[in-house]
């Protein structure tokens, strides 16, 4: 090899290198806010949706986005203020004062449910198999997805009699919108308290959360987002007249982080015990403490979601990167759940 070749060699080699680099140098600099807004743009350009807030959590920083209108054609974009209705991600709030309940003592997971209830429920057994508060926090209790009644406490009671349990308590999960209110009927019980107070108590109050609340006073109501269906109808608010367990608290963006960072501490004691993992599903993830439980990019990740009339919402943790995401629109129709987990784990997964 002569060393003209020789040198035109290094230096094609050197180009190559320096080309390389300035590639990898380029991908990393694509912060969060491009990461972002590229996939929330991607997301919002289905006509149907209008709007997405974003809550991120990432290693001690903190951030929160918002694209989009509130209203279509009102210029009204959502705001750090904007409050949404959570719908189902209320559940984790009951498996966490549950998780609390069982270390305090106050409630065993193998304990017969209808030894804390107010009547007497027969039905609730399969083949003589009773129906544990384990059961019921997995959705493995066998009951419908919603009860004959939410009007009030009473006929909710009295509805429960209807109830035929469909399956061996324990062995085949079922989602229900039954069982959490009776779970959160128990724990309001064991405690001597209301259900909402505790997790005001325990669980709002320490983290801080002064703008997740269940009950929304005038000023509230003008921050909480209208709702829309996917022909850009307006849609009414959930009104939840029993305990809670199973949909009604409202949040925002700073709030959620604030929820995101208290789960991502399993030092604490009820946070660790939330995450327990209890069932696997026929679905693809376990489940626990009303968490779903899967393993995503070779990484645990305790999720959940919420959907409601005009409003859907996933919450996700990543406990091995200390990762949290939350990501809420105020549209709901048919197939936008699976594209606000696609728009969350898009996002997760370009983050370094």
């Amino acid at each position: 090899m002569t060393k003209s070749i020789y040198r035109s060699i290094v230096v094609a080699l050197s180009i190559i290198t320096i080309i390389g680099c300035n590639q990898k140098k380029s991908v990393k600099q694509k912060n969060t806010s491009e990461i972002v807004e590229y996939h929330a743009k991607e997301f919002l350009d289905d006509d149907r949706i209008h709007s997405v807030s974003i809550a991120l959590y990432d290693n001690g920083k903190e951030y929160t986005f918002h694209y989009g209108e509130q209203t279509p054609n009102k210029n009204n974009p959502p705001t750090d203020n904007t409050l949404y209705e959570l719908a189902s991600v209320t559940k984790t709030f009951t498996g966490t004062m549950v998780a609390k309940a069982v270390l305090d003592g106050k409630v065993s997971l193998e304990t017969d449910i209808r030894s804390y209830l107010p009547q007497e429920y027969p039905n609730f057994e399969f083949d003589g198999k009773i129906i544990t508060l384990k059961d019921i926090v997995t959705h493995t209790g066998g009951f419908p997805n919603f009860p004959p009644s939410m009007e009030n406490e009473d006929k909710f009671w009295e509805g429960l009699h209807q109830i035929k349990i469909s399956s061996k308590p324990g062995t085949e999960f079922a989602y229900s919108n039954t069982a959490p209110e009776i779970t959160a009927y128990i724990i309001e019980q064991a405690y001597g308290v209301p259900y909402q107070k505790l997790v005001q108590d325990f669980i709002l109050d320490p983290n801080e959360m002064v703008y997740t609340k269940f009950t929304l006073n005038e000023k509230d109501k003008n921050s909480l987002i209208q709702g829309f269906n996917g022909d850009i109808e307006p849609q009414e608010h959930l009104q939840n007249n029993l305990w809670g367990g199973i949909a009604g608290l409202h949040s925002n963006t700073t709030d959620l982080i604030k929820y995101m960072k208290y789960h991502l501490n399993e030092t604490i004691p009820e946070v660790k015990e939330s995450h327990k993992n209890f069932f696997s599903t026929q679905h693809g993830f376990d489940i626990g403490y009303h968490w779903n439980i899967l393993e995503i990019n070779n990484e645990v990740c305790y999720r959940h979601h919420g959907g409601i009339w005009g409003m859907q919402n996933w919450l996700m943790i990543f406990p091995e990167s200390n990762v949290g995401i939350a990501v809420l629109s105020n549209a709901s129709f048919e197939g936008i759940d699976d594209k606000l987990e696609k728009l969350a784990l898009n996002i997760k997964k370009e983050m370094k």
